[in-house]
């Protein structure tokens, strides 16, 4: 989906993720899902001057890849040490504390794609 963002964009994508990911069957993945889109495009809102970016949100066979990706160079960093008052700078860490894995790759024009993967557990192979 090609978007521009604002202030309540976000609960409309986690509405559509949430679809998505029932459509796929894939509910156990909710959670981490909702909560990294939630991040990655509260991260264009605030950073991103023109608010435009890409969500993509792919099955895979493991799981769910997303990727936001924007025209702004300025890549997110994860701040480990955020202050627990403050209104920000802690998206990232959240993001790393719930997901498999997540990275920053350099976009067309000297922009950036944020990307993460979620996979899931089989249940079988956990029952033993």
């Amino acid at each position: 989906m090609q978007l521009t963002v604002g202030e309540h964009s976000v609960r409309h994508i986690r509405r559509i993720v949430r679809s998505l990911l029932d459509e796929w069957q894939l509910q156990e993945l909710t959670f981490a899902v909702e909560l990294g889109v939630s991040e990655l495009v509260t991260n264009v809102v605030r950073h991103v001057p023109d608010r435009r970016c890409t969500l993509l949100v792919a099955r895979q066979t493991a799981g769910v890849r997303a990727e936001v990706t924007d025209g702004f160079a300025g890549r997110p960093l994860l701040e480990p040490d955020a202050d627990r008052d403050a209104e920000g700078g802690r998206g990232l860490a959240l993001l790393d504390a719930v997901v498999d894995k997540w990275g920053v790759s350099p976009g067309a024009g000297g922009g950036k794609t944020v990307w993460f993967e979620c996979g899931f557990q089989d249940a079988s192979a956990s029952a033993g």
